[in-house]
């Protein structure tokens, strides 16, 4: 006897969906329909389990077939099928959820049931034009019964035959969505949504290569890993075990540097394994690489605003069945158990960090270039991270030596403390390129930390701000005396005419330099000290750099780089030219200039020093200097 009627939409039952859910790519239906699959098996394993079940459990994967003559696919499992009340109460009621009450009456024993709004089984409707199910309750006395709906609110149920327990959900594939019947589409979603899920997934045979073609063999081909290995207790687990699911992940990825496997049962439930990957370089390229499961359920890969922004460089999985199946990131972000789990993670990740670094100091150092990315990034953007981490965090010189924060303030506190009593942090960002001005300070006994990583200057902001009377100078940015400044310099006793005649005799030479402006400054050092020098204002620098990779800054960005030229007033061969074009007009201080070797070569040597003599300017340089052999 057939049944006709309507689906049952009401305002009580379709605000939830609407507040819940909200799919965002038509290809989650098939997610949602083998995931209510997988509840179906798992409640009648509970039901075994429980004795309400008495007969064989038999085979419980699930199937899916793809049938291009008729334009179906087709996802089958050996659950506990539906009665047609049932059909009716929870197919026919949309966001009535049978997992709810299933879940109240066995919260104690029930199994990894995925669904939670009932609203899953309706995706289906997002891909095709008429959807069937064919089911048979576990219990003795049911028949079988097909539910049969176009898209309307119209449904048709009648009793049909049917072997053995279970449903098959049916999906006639509309026009627009055909290419869900492509055999390598549905391999994709499966493999992307399923490959955890904690029962047997079949799609199909497998394939061998045969007399120069794949063929079928008799072997099913299941898809997934029910038992992956963040489910597993770690004391069963080897370094090995870790590394091999870590190239299951990223195939093409460098070995990781440590992992921490998460097991939490309250006050929520997490399981998972995080993995700290060897990062030396470019934040945007490693980040989202954590996959986000909910009972073995893929949810998302996109966790960027989910957890602390940092945790997006880690990579590895995270399950936890308080986090809702839902790919909404909006609803994610303002989930309540979502925070709860995005802070415990944040203190697993300092506390594992803070153990390697205690109990394997030479280990934790060995690995710092590719954990330093990871770790500055943390102290940037969480201060909660910040707090844990000062206290691991390293600090590394130019001669490869690392430090803890409070051993490096003590290293250099007797020789780096200006007359203001501010300890001065010199650092370079490219050893060779800044190898002069490097050279030069350690001569004068002091230390370079180098600073050549993608976050090291916005570090050098926030550490100035944590430090007490702290300053962070790069090693270039003044002459070596003035690094560190423990006494008033000497005074400049020059006229403005004669400031004026060797800033006319230096700048007529200076070869033309893209984006590159100069100022010459005059200072009375040592007559031993170089001559002429070339150094860039660590404030205008700083945030030149910082708005490479900071929005909002572009107004620095566009700005031309700015260089001092520095004239050591008391060398003998700046004192020479003062000599020489004492009481000249410009004209004569240019043509002066022109002819002088010395200022030349000055100037080119100053250039060469820091890395900015290039093209002809250098080629000219290397001629002039050949002849002169």
């Amino acid at each position: 006897m057939q049944q006709n009627g309507k689906i049952g939409v009401t305002t009580e039952n379709i605000f939830p969906i609407i507040k819940k859910f909200l799919y965002s790519d038509h290809e989650i239906f098939l997610r949602e329909l083998v995931s209510n699959a997988v509840d179906a098996t798992q409640k009648l394993k509970t039901y075994a389990s429980s004795g309400e079940f008495k007969g064989e459990p038999g085979d419980l994967s699930v199937n899916i077939k793809i049938d291009k003559d008729k334009g179906t696919l087709t996802v089958s499992d050996n659950g506990i099928g539906m009665m047609s009340e049932e059909i009716d109460k929870y197919i026919n009621q949309i966001a009535f959820s049978s997992a709810n009450e299933f879940l109240d009456k066995y919260k104690k024993d029930a199994n990894s049931i995925i669904g939670h709004f009932g609203l899953g089984f309706y995706s289906s409707f997002m891909v095709s034009g008429k959807v069937e199910i064919v089911t048979k309750s576990y219990k003795e006395e049911a028949g079988a019964v097909k539910w049969s709906c176009d898209g309307s609110p119209e449904y048709t149920i009648e009793e049909v035959e049917k072997d053995g327990r279970g449903t098959d959900i049916i999906l006639y594939i509309d026009d627009d969505n055909k290419n869900f019947l492509e055999q390598g589409e549905i391999d994709r979603l499966l493999k992307k949504y399923c490959r955890f899920l904690p029962v047997p997934i079949i799609f199909g045979k497998k394939t061998e290569w045969k007399d120069g073609k794949s063929v079928e063999t008799e072997e099913d081909n299941v898809i997934n890993d029910a038992n992956p290995l963040w489910t597993r207790k770690p004391a069963d687990l080897k370094d090995e075990d870790y590394k091999k699911f870590y190239r299951e992940l990223y195939p093409f990825s460098d070995e990781p540097m440590f992992w921490i496997h998460l097991n939490v049962d309250y006050p929520f439930k997490l399981t998972g394994i995080l993995y700290f990957p060897q990062i030396k370089s470019n934040v945007d390229m490693n980040r989202n690489k954590i996959q986000l499961y909910s009972n073995q359920v893929f949810v998302t890969d996109s966790v960027e605003g989910i957890v602390p922004e940092f945790l997006t460089l880690m990579h590895g999985v995270l399950d936890s069945p308080d986090i809702p199946l839902n790919v909404s990131r909006s609803y994610l972000q303002s989930d309540r158990n979502v925070k709860k789990i995005s802070n415990h993670i944040t203190k697993k990740v300092a506390d594992r960090l803070e153990e390697i670094f205690k109990n394997s100091r030479a280990q934790f150092e060995e690995k710092w270039d590719s954990l330093k990315l990871f770790v500055e990034y943390g102290m940037l953007t969480d201060e909660k991270f910040y707090d844990r981490a000062h206290k691991f965090c390293l600090l590394k010189n130019t001669d490869g030596r690392t430090f803890t924060f409070e051993e490096y303030k003590t290293l250099i506190s007797a020789n780096q403390t200006d007359k203001e009593g501010n300890l001065v942090y010199l650092y370079a960002n490219n050893k060779d390129e800044q190898y002069s001005c490097i050279s030069t300070a350690k001569d004068k006994g002091y230390d370079v930390i180098l600073f050549d990583g993608q976050l090291d200057v916005h570090m050098a902001g926030q550490l100035e701000q944590k430090f007490e009377k702290s300053r962070f100078v790069r090693v270039d940015s003044d002459t070596v005396n003035n690094l560190v400044q423990k006494e008033d310099g000497k005074e400049v006793n020059l006229t403005d005419k004669q400031k004026e005649e060797l800033k006319e005799a230096f700048i007529s030479l200076l070869p033309q330099i893209d984006k590159a402006e100069f100022i010459v400054d005059y200072k009375a050092l040592d007559e031993k000290a170089a001559p002429v020098q070339i150094t860039q204002n660590e404030f205008m620098r700083r945030m030149k750099d910082m708005s490479a990779m900071q929005t909002g800054m572009g107004f620095y960005g566009e700005m031309p780089d700015s260089y001092n030229l520095v004239l050591n007033v008391e060398h003998p061969l700046i004192k020479k030219i003062m000599s020489d074009i004492d009481g000249k007009d410009k004209e004569a201080v240019a043509a002066y200039a022109a002819g002088s070797a010395n200022i030349r070569q000055l100037i080119d040597l100053s250039l060469l020093s820091n890395g900015m003599l290039k093209g002809e300017a250098l080629n000219n340089f290397v001629k002039r200097n050949m002849e002169n052999i």
